[in-house]
Order: C-alpha cells, then structure tokens, then sequence
C-alpha cells in the first residue's frame, strides 16, 4: 500500500519495520502458540520484552542508575494528577510554567489536588514565546514545564535551571528526539503515542529520592513507590504498547540512536521553516 505522509500532531506514524513485527507476532508470538497480548505477564516472554524496554530506554536517553522508569497506563494526562500526588508533601506548592495548553492542563489539575503558583502564564501573549527567566519559589516542591507544547509549537531549546528545586517535564512530544540533561531534570514523563509508539503507554522516568515523598496513603496504582517496587509489574501492564515500544527502540538503535533521531528533526524542521521563508509571508509562524 501507500503510505502517507503524516503531518497530524496527534499519534505518529511508526517504522514499517515495526508495524510488520508487530503483525507477524501478533498471532503466534515466537512460536509460542499465543498471542504476546494473550500471555500471562508473569511469563518469561513477556519479562523478556518488558526488560528490554526498560533498558532500551535507560541505554538510548543516558539515563543515570539513580533514576527508576515506570511504564503506566494513564496517558501522560493521568500524570497531570499523579505528580502532585506523589510529590506534594503536606503544606507544600509547585510551580508551574504556563506555556500553552497542555501546561495550562497539567496546571489546573495539580489546583485540585494542592497548591500550584503559575510563575508565567504566556496567555496574554498568545502562547508565543518562552520567559528569559523566572523567578521560581525555592520553597517549592517541584517546578514543572512542558518541554515541547504540540499544539501551540514552543519548545523549550534548553531546560531551565532550577537549582535544588526539582524540575518536573512533560516530554510526551519530544522525548527521545534529543538528549536529556539529566542533571536538571528530576522527573519526567511521556505519553508513547508521538515518539515513541502507539497510545496506551506512559513512560515515567523519577529520581529515586523522590519516592520517599509518595504518600502511603495514596491509592495503589496512583503511587509512584509501588510500582518502583514492583518495577512497573504492580498489575497487568499495557502489553501490545509496551512490546510496540521495545520495537521501537530498537529501530531507534539500529538507525542510530538519539543523535539519528535529532539530525532527521532538524532536517525536517529545515524543510518546513525553510519553506515558510522561501514563501514571501504566505506561510508564517505564529511562535515569536
């Protein structure tokens, strides 16, 4: 068939070297007689798959041994609520960076579960731009920002600095799209359905330390500490995404790895800007 070319900022399209895998095994996993979805995730099959995500993700975004993945369901929409559940202790706030719509989300979710200060709110200006600066509480329990807004097109080019304020990102549109510093960044989180595979994985990647903050009162699968204990086996987890999303990292190694993916994004990103300014004006912008 065709394939076409998707300009969506909704869910991506995936390596046809993928997609095929995914439709051989689907039936017949590995001759195993069933289904990889039909499995029991207890089964070696499954663990197999579910560790090779696991350090496919830890190997390809560099990520340091003191920081713990999480593979949820939720959506990174389900972490909207969760962050502030796990790492809002008693009497404490958050910042927040209102830089379009899916901050403004994460923001007013986080209200309803504790306090949350926007430190900037781009709405006046139309979600255009990004502060300079910003004078973050350094009484704060955590900062969050959304690295890239899908829909209103800031990304952040480099992440703040928060000093010993832990920084919280939603990285659900460009994650595995660039390195990460991993030295600024204390929790980040990501939908799978833009870079990573099909919906219905969030990938949650948290300093240990933080853990300690999770409330034992919290209900079980809302607590980050217990599925780090029970890594990310707490109950059945998202099966078909989560094999999905081992495939697709290692597609991502066999091209190349990080740097692969960020060379192609800016080759592409070049393509469209280089035809916005080629076209006299007719194609603009609205991102300052």
């Amino acid at each position: 068939m065709a394939r076409k070319i998707n300009f969506n900022a909704g869910p991506s399209t995936l390596p046809v070297e993928v997609l095929e895998k995914l439709r051989d095994g689907l039936v017949d996993f590995q001759g195993s007689g069933l289904s990889l979805v039909e499995e029991s995730h207890r089964s070696p099959l499954y663990e197999e798959v579910h560790q090779s995500a696991l350090s496919g993700f830890r190997s390809l975004l560099a990520i340091p041994d003191d920081f713990t993945i999480l593979l949820l369901g939720g959506g990174a929409t389900l972490q909207f609520a969760m962050v502030p559940m796990n790492l809002l202790t008693e009497g404490s706030s958050s910042d927040y960076v209102l830089s379009g719509s899916w901050a403004k989300k994460a923001f007013e979710d986080a209200g309803k579960i504790g306090k949350a200060v926007a430190v900037f709110d781009g709405k006046a200006g139309g979600y255009k731009s990004l502060p300079d600066s910003v004078a973050y509480n350094a009484d704060a329990a955590y900062v969050h920002i959304t690295s890239n807004e899908t829909i209103g097109g800031i990304q952040w080019p480099v992440l703040p600095d928060t000093g010993s304020v832990p920084l919280v990102a939603d990285m659900s549109s460009d994650i595995m799209s660039r390195p990460v510093d991993w030295s600024k960044v204390s929790l980040a989180y990501a939908g799978a359905q833009k870079n990573l595979g099909p919906a219905g994985v969030t990938v949650v990647i948290i300093r240990k330390d933080l853990l300690s903050r999770c409330s034992e009162k919290l209900p079980a699968y809302l607590s980050y500490a217990i599925h780090a204990e029970a890594d990310s086996l707490y109950n059945t987890p998202p099966v078909f995404s989560i094999w999905a999303l081992s495939l697709v990292l290692d597609w991502v190694v066999k091209a190349g790895g990080v740097a692969e993916m960020r060379r192609r994004a800016e080759k592409r990103a070049g393509i469209v800007y280089g035809a916005m300014e080629e076209s006299g004006g007719f194609y603009r912008s609205p991102v300052d």
